[in-house]
């Protein structure tokens, strides 16, 4: 699986904290983490909550990344932002718990964190049995298990809904302010990890064109 991780502006001196958390559980399953930043609060290209959402857009509907961890001071303004985009399935994890049953039930493709409410001591822990919760077993085998079936039915129906009132994630990049699009795409790594794994050649065509 590819995870990219995405961190905005007001949180972005944690990027290092969340990239190594988030990399010592995940690289040993298997997995690949594309660290998209911020990595400094000091960064040229400044990313908010906002572009938050409209990267991870790009990232899961191109498929250059299969996952997206993101968050900001309380995860919700990222959340909201993810799940204004077409095909993103966001939820909000604060615990283990939270990862757990969004795992075992929603078995979404993107999560926001917060990373300045609750981020005290030891808040790295967390962060790592977050990580094990959300990636270390199958998603959607509900919970309880007897649930699985009519779970799975309700995904469906959400994935539908979704893509009845969300228009597609091209034209979506067409109709956005376009200052806005290139601001979420600025990052000092986004061209060297985005179009090397971006498996859709109309959203990487029209991103070069900006």
């Amino acid at each position: 699986m590819k995870i990219a991780l995405i961190s905005e502006n007001s949180q972005a001196a944690k990027n290092s904290i969340i990239s190594d958390a988030l990399t010592s559980v995940v690289e040993p399953m298997g997995h690949q983490v594309f660290n998209y930043g911020m990595y400094t609060a000091e960064d040229d290209a400044q990313l908010t909550y906002v572009m938050n959402g409209l990267l991870a857009g790009i990232l899961l509907n191109s498929k250059a990344a299969d996952f997206v961890i993101t968050g900001c001071g309380t995860g919700m303004g990222s959340m909201l932002a993810c799940n204004s985009m077409p095909g993103v399935f966001c939820g909000l994890v604060i615990d283990p718990t939270d990862a757990f049953l969004f795992n075992r039930i929603n078995d979404g493709n993107a999560v926001s964190m917060p990373y300045a409410k609750g981020f005290g001591w030891a808040a790295e822990l967390n962060l790592k049995d977050c990580y094990h919760k959300l990636f270390g077993e199958e998603g959607g085998l509900g919970y309880p298990t007897e649930r699985a079936e009519i779970m799975a039915k309700n995904r469906g129906v959400l994935a539908d809904l979704k893509a009845a009132t969300c228009h597609d994630m091209l034209s979506v990049l067409k109709a956005v302010d376009q200052d806005l699009l290139k601001s979420a795409i600025a990052g000092e790594k986004f061209a060297e990890y985005f179009y090397p794994n971006s498996q859709d050649d109309a959203i990487s065509d029209y991103l070069r064109s900006l």
